[in-house]
């Protein structure tokens, strides 16, 4: 499984997070990413744009110093949850 790590500090807001997770991430068809949670889902459930291309582990160290409240990562736990080969780890 590959891991990838977005550092924390570095997302100042929602759209700084989607920047880094495409950036990380590298997904498959990240020109069409949404950017957004429901594309998120898309992309880790249904492997829609965004999708990583194979079990992954999105890890976000640092999550606490992010510029995103907790319900943020709350909601990408639980879209994680629901996804196959794919796994969200806060640090």
């Amino acid at each position: 499984m590959r891991v990838a790590t977005i550092e924390g500090s570095r997302v100042t807001s929602e759209a700084a997070f989607w920047r880094e997770y495409l950036a990380v991430v590298q997904p498959d068809g990240a020109a069409y990413f949404g950017r957004n949670l429901d594309a998120f889902r898309d992309a880790i459930v249904a492997g829609g744009p965004g999708w990583p291309g194979g079990p992954c582990q999105l890890r976000v160290a640092d999550h606490t110093a992010a510029g995103v409240g907790p319900e943020f990562f709350a909601r990408l736990a639980e879209i994680a949850a629901e996804a196959t080969g794919f796994e969200l780890m806060l640090a």
